[in-house]
C-alpha cells in the first residue's frame, strides 16, 4: 500500500549509526514503475564512485561494478520496485554475489510477488498505523505535542479526522501540515466536512485525505505545486532548480511587495517541505522528492494545465491533450524524433518544454525538426535542451521567442551562442553548465537587463565575456567570469556586479595588466558571495623567468594583493597565481566565517601563507608549491594565539621540494598547534623527513602516499584507528610508524 512508511521505515534502517558501522559501502537508488535494468545498475555504480562515465554497455557497467563490490560487505536499497520478472532480477542481480558475506539488500514494494521473485529471505509487510498512533502523528505535526492536553476542544474533531486517515502516517502528516499552528476548533471542523473527502473513486485516484491538503493550499503555492507535476517519480532537483522554473513561469510575482523572487521561492519550498509534499533525499540533503502518491496528488492538482509524457506515448495519453494544455515535459529517450511531439503543433500557448532525465543513460539525440517545430511557439517561457549533445548551435530565429525568460543548454555540445539571444529582453535564467565546448557568449549581452542566473560552471573553453558584460546589474548568480584580453570585458566590469551570490569563480587573471582594474573590480562590497575562486594560467617555465615575465609576475603580486574579498566569505581557492608571496590579508583573523581555503600551483611561492590565526577555518589543503622546501613559523602566523584553532582537516599533495616541517615555538606552544585536527593528509611528498607537529589529540585519519624516512611522533596514547588488523593494534603514533616503515605508501583512516 502507498504512503504506509515503507521508504521511511528504509531510510531510518539506511541512516542508523549502527548501519553505518557495520557497511563498508551503501548504495540507494530509486527504481519505480520503469525497471531499466542499465539505469538502475549505472545509477548504483554512480552512487559508489561517483562514475561520471557514458559507458552504454551493460555487461562493462556491471563489471565495474562487481570490481566496487569484491570482498566488500555492501548494503544496497531498491526504492519502489514494481517489476515482477524474474528474469530481469536474475541479470541485474550478476554483480552482487561479489560481496562479502553479510552484505544486504533491502527492497520496498507495494507489490508482494516481487519479494518472492528476487528470493528474499523474508517479506515485512507493513500495517496500517492504529488510530492512536495516527493521532499521536497528528498532533505531533499540527500542535507540536504528542497529545490534546493543552487544546482539549481539538480532540474530538481530530479524532473523527484521524478516522478518515485510515491508518496511513502519509495521510496524516499532510494533514498535519494543512493544520500546523490553527488551534480554531472551526478551522479544524471546516477540514473534517469539506466535500473533496467525497470523490469518487473511479473518477479520482489519490487518497481523499491528501486531496483535503492540496485543496486548502493558498491559491499560489498550489500553482506551485501542480506545475511539480512535470517532475518524473523519483526524480531528486535542487532548491533553486525549482525556484528558477517556478520564477520563469511567473508563479512568484508579488506586485509591490518588494521582495525577491528567490526570497519568496524558498518559503514556498519550506512550506511545502512542512506539509510533508516535498522530502529531503535520502542519498543527498539538499535535494529534494516528492512521494508517488503526492506526485499522482500534484497531476491531479494540475488538471489539464500540465502533462508528463512517459517514455511511449500510448493511444489513451492522446486524448490528454488540450489547447488549455501549458506546460509539457517528458523522459528523454536515446533518440527523439519528430514524430513523439506531433501534437505539440496544436498546442500554441505551450509555456514549457521541458526533457527530464532520471540518470545518465540515452537522451543523447534530439531531431532538428523538433527543435523547428519548438521555435514556431511563440509562448514558450521554459526552454530546455539539457542534455542533447547533438545540439551544437541553435537557429538564429530563437531570438523570436519573446518572452522566453528560462533557457537551458547545459550538458550539450553548443559552441557560440547566437546573436539573437540579445532580444530576449525577458530572460531571467541561462543555464550553460558543463558546455566544454563553448568559447564565445554573444556580444551587446548587456542588453539582457532582467538576466538574473548565469549559471557556467565546468565551461573551460569560455574565452571571455563580452564587453559591457558590467551592464547585467541584476546579476545575483554568475559561475564564471573569464577575463578578457582585447576585446572582451576587463575584470573592471566586476564593480556594478553588487547582487552576487553564492560562488563566483574568476579565471584569466592572467590578463589583468592593470592593477586598477583589480581595485576597480570591488570584490570587498560583494557581500551576499560565500565562496571565490582565483585563477591564472601562467604558461612560462619556473627555472627560466625573462624580464617580461618577472614584469607579468609582480603585476600577479599586486593584483591579487587588491582582490581582498569581504570578511564574511566562507570559501576561498587560489590556483595557478604566479607570484613570489602571498598578501598579508590573507591570515587577517577578521575573516571570521573563513572555514575552507585551497591553494593550488602556486609555483613561485618559495613559503606558505600564514593563515594560522584564522578563526574557524576547518579546512586547508595545499597543492603542487614547487618551490616551498620548508613549513616553519611563517605558516602558524605572527601571534601568540594558538594557530590553527578550528582546523579539522589539512591535506598536502605533490609538495615535491618540501623536506622539512619545523614546529612551532617552544614545547609548551607544540602542544596547542593543530588541537582539532581529524584527518592528516600527505601525498606524494617524497623529500619530506623529520618531525610532525606533535600531540595531534583527536586525530582519526592519517593518509600517507610516497612518503619515507619520517620519524612520527607519539600522540598521547590516543588510539588512531584503522581498517587494517595491525592498525587496530597501534594505539601511538610511534607504533604506527614502525608499521609504516614496514610497508612505505599505505592509507590509513577510521
Amino acid at each position: 500500500m502507498g504512503g504506509v512508511g515503507k521508504t521511511t521505515l528504509a531510510q531510518l534502517v539506511y541512516n542508523d549509526d549502527r548501519v553505518q558501522r557495520r557497511f563498508q559501502i551503501k548504495a540507494w537508488t530509486f527504481v519505480s514503475e520503469d525497471f531499466n535494468v542499465f539505469r538502475v545498475t549505472k545509477s548504483i555504480l554512480k552512487s559508489i564512485t561517483n562514475d561520471q562515465s557514458k559507458d552504454d554497455d551493460l555487461n562493462w557497467v556491471q563489471e565495474k561494478l562487481k570490481k566496487q563490490l569484491s570482498g566488500k560487505k555492501f548494503l544496497l536499497v531498491l526504492d519502489d520496485v514494481w517489476n515482477e520478472n524474474y528474469e530481469y532480477w536474475s541479470i541485474f542481480s550478476r554483480p552482487f554475489g561479489a560481496g562479502a558475506p553479510g552484505s544486504k539488500i533491502v527492497v520496498t514494494t507495494r507489490n508482494l510477488r516481487v519479494p518472492v521473485n528476487m528470493g528474499a529471505d523474508q517479506a515485512y509487510q507493513l500495517k496500517e498505523l492504529s488510530n492512536d498512533d495516527c493521532l499521536c502523528l497528528l498532533t505531533q505535526i499540527s500542535l507540536g505535542t504528542g497529545d490534546f492536553n493543552i487544546h482539549p476542544s481539538l480532540k474530538e474533531v481530530g479524532e473523527k479526522i484521524v478516522m478518515k486517515c485510515k491508518g496511513l502516517p502519509l495521510a496524516a502528516k499532510t494533514l498535519g501540515g494543512l493544520l500546523r499552528g490553527k488551534h480554531d476548533p472551526r478551522d479544524w471542523e471546516f477540514v473534517l466536512n469539506t466535500d473533496i473527502w467525497n470523490l469518487p473513486e473511479e473518477n479520482c485516484n489519490i487518497l481523499p485525505a491528501l486531496g483535503v491538503s492540496c485543496h486548502f493550499l493558498p491559491p499560489q503555492l498550489k500553482q506551485c505545486f501542480a506545475y511539480c507535476s512535470l517532475f518524473p517519480k523519483g526524480y531528486e532537483f535542487q532548491e533553486e532548480e525549482i525556484i528558477s522554473l517556478w520564477a520563469a513561469e511567473g508563479f512568484l510575482h508579488q506586485e509591490n511587495s518588494g521582495r525577491k523572487m528567490e526570497d519568496l521561492g524558498r518559503e514556498f519550498v519550506q512550506e511545502l517541505l512542512s506539509r510533508s509534499f516535498f522530502q529531503r533525499s535520502s542519498k543527498n540533503a539538499s535535494r529534494f522528492l516528492m512521494h508517488d502518491l503526492i506526485n499522482d496528488l500534484a497531476r491531479w492538482a494540475a488538471g489539464g494545465i500540465c502533462f508528463r509524457l512517459e517514455y511511449t506515448l500510448e493511444s489513451e495519453n492522446r486524448q490528454m491533450f488540450s489547447q488549455s494544455l501549458r506546460h509539457f515535459s517528458y523522459i528523454r529517450g536515446e533518440c527523439d524524433g519528430g514524430t513523439r511531439f506531433d501534437f505539440i503543433r496544436g498546442v500554441q500557448l505551450l509555456r514549457t518544454f521541458l526533457p527530464m532525465k532520471l540518470s545518465d543513460y540515452g537522451g543523447d539525440y534530439l531531431a532538428w525538426s523538433v527543435l523547428q517545430l519548438l521555435l514556431d511557439l511563440p509562448r514558450l517561457r521554459v526552454f530546455s535542451l539539457c542534455g542533447y549533445c547533438n545540439i551544437i548551435d541553435l537557429p538564429n530565429e530563437i531570438g523570436n521567442l519573446k518572452h522566453l525568460r528560462f533557457l537551458n543548454l547545459s550538458r550539450t555540445n553548443i559552441q557560440i551562442l547566437p546573436q539573437s539571444i540579445n532580444s530576449l529582453y525577458n530572460l531571467h535564467t541561462i543555464l550553460l553548465e558543463d558546455c566544454h565546448r563553448l568559447k564565445k557568449l554573444c556580444k551587446d549581452m548587456g542588453n539582457l537587463t532582467k538576466l538574473h542566473h548565469l549559471r557556467n560552471s565546468n565551461v573551460h573553453s569560455l574565452e571571455e565575456m563580452p564587453k559591457g558584460f558590467g551592464k547585467l546589474t541584476c546579476l545575483t548568480t554568475l559561475c564564471r567570469f573569464v577575463v578578457g584580453k582585447d576585446s572582451g570585458s576587463a575584470l573592471r566590469e566586476l564593480k556594478s556586479l553588487t547582487n552576487l551570490e553564492g560562488t563566483l569563480e574568476i579565471s584569466s587573471l592572467e590578463n589583468v595588466k592593470c592593477v586598477g582594474d583589480a581595485i576597480e573590480a570591488q570584490l570587498n562590497r560583494k557581500v551576499n558571495l560565500e565562496a571565490i575562486v582565483l585563477r591564472w594560467c601562467n604558461r612560462f617555465c619556473i627555472s627560466n623567468i625573462r624580464n617580461e615575465d618577472a614584469v607579468d609576475l609582480e603585476t600577479q603580486t599586486r593584483v591579487l594583493d587588491m582582490l581582498k574579498p569581504h570578511q564574511k566569505l566562507e570559501e576561498l581557492t587560489i590556483t595557478g597565481y604566479g607570484g613570489t608571496k602571498f598578501p598579508i590579508w590573507l591570515g587577517d583573523f577578521s575573516f571570521s566565517k573563513l572555514v575552507s581555503l585551497k591553494f593550488e600551483y602556486c609555483g613561485m611561492c618559495t613559503s606558505l601563507p600564514s593563515v594560522g590565526q584564522l578563526p574557524v577555518l576547518k579546512h586547508l589543503e595545499i597543492r603542487g608549491m614547487d618551490r616551498v622546501k620548508s613549513v616553519g613559523l611563517e605558516f602558524y602566523g605572527n601571534s601568540c594565539s594558538a594557530p590553527f584553532p578550528s582546523l579539522e582537516t589539512l591535506c598536502f599533495v605533490n609538495m615535491q621540494e618540501w623536506e622539512e616541517w619545523i614546529p612551532r615555538g617552544s614545547a609548551q606552544e607544540v602542544n596547542e598547534v593543530f588541537p582539532k585536527l581529524r584527518k592528516l593528509s600527505l601525498l606524494r611528498c617524497s623529500k619530506l623527513q623529520g618531525t610532525l607537529p606533535e600531540r595531534l589529540l583527536l586525530l582519526e585519519k592519517l593518509v600517507i602516499q610516497s612518503w619515507q624516512n619520517t620519524r612520527s611522533p607519539e600522540i598521547h596514547d590516543k588510539p588512531l584507528k584503522g581498517k587494517s588488523k595491525e592498525m587496530r593494534k597501534a594505539k601511538t603514533m610511534e607504533e604506527i610508524k614502525k608499521f609504516i616503515m614496514q610497508k612505505p605508501c599505505h592509507k590509513f583512516s577510521s
